[in-house]
């Protein structure tokens, strides 16, 4: 059965685990309810919260999390960042570029690089976030192994614990993620063997001959390439150069052999 919300589907297996997520005095519930919603979205599970000012539970973490219960139902709290990383191998922390930071930076795409390797060697990991209004303190950062930070607009970089936690986690779901930049609708339908593509070629370049589109002879070679390539490049199926056929037909009056068809052409074209 489909859920109600969008984009959610529980007749599918949900991925889970990978790092786990540390959020240092978060201040509102609806915000850890945010991030539990990041978090599932991108496949991790294990959120643990060092004194959130608000207590725990939190019904307002529930209704902003929007049916992540994997994530809040488990929530930890601890009273120090020390203690929520204790049975972490490494630590990230996220952080906006300072000058008087002492750690390694790495971009979130960087970072999960090296936390996919972390794991695969068999340690722990953890990305610590700090609160809404002060983010992660000095002594908080000083528990990590390297520091995260987003390349944001400089002049406006501020972004909300949500948005935080979807761009680190994501980019820790992206870098496992094999789907391909570009991809054809399935239809079913077989593409067209390169003679059908010729085929079609040759029919639009004798009609646009005809038309006179070709308005300068020496022209004419590169632009019939150019539109060859085209046509090539948006890889029709055996149907759709078919209906071009037929378009073209359509439009001309004349049929691939140069034979008319159909409907009396206009009087210039009865000339021609």
């Amino acid at each position: 059965m489909v859920a109600s919300m969008s984009g959610t589907n529980r007749s599918v297996t949900p991925i889970l685990g990978g790092p786990v997520v540390v959020l240092v005095a978060p201040q509102l519930g609806e915000n850890i309810g945010f991030a539990a919603r990041a978090m599932l979205n991108c496949g991790l599970t294990d959120l643990r919260l060092v004194r959130p000012r608000d207590g725990w539970p939190s019904t307002q973490a529930q209704a902003a999390a929007a049916g992540a219960r994997e994530v809040v139902d488990h929530v930890r709290v601890y009273d120090t960042t020390s203690e929520a990383i204790a049975d972490l191998g490494h630590v990230y922390a996220t952080t906006a570029r300072r000058r008087d930071l002492e750690h390694v930076v790495v971009t979130p795409q960087g970072a999960a690089q090296e936390m996919r390797a972390h794991q695969e060697a068999g340690e722990r990991v953890g990305i610590l976030f700090g609160a809404e209004r002060s983010g992660l303190g000095n002594d908080d950062v000083a528990l990590a192994d390297a520091a995260i930070t987003v390349p944001l607009n400089p002049a406006f970089s501020s972004l909300n614990l949500g948005q935080a936690v979807l761009l680190v986690t994501h980019a820790w779901f992206q870098s496992a993620d094999d789907t391909p930049p570009r991809e054809r609708a399935d239809t079913g339908e077989p593409l067209a063997a390169k003679e059908e593509l010729v085929s079609l070629h040759r029919h639009l370049e004798q009609e646009l001959a005809r038309a006179r589109f070709f308005k300068v002879e020496a022209n004419r070679p590169a632009m019939a390439r150019s539109l060859r390539v085209w046509l090539t490049r948006s890889a029709p199926t055996s149907q759709e150069v078919r209906t071009l056929h037929g378009v073209i037909t359509a439009l001309t009056g004349y049929r691939l052999d140069g034979k008319r068809r159909g409907q009396r052409r206009t009087s210039e074209q009865d000339e021609e």
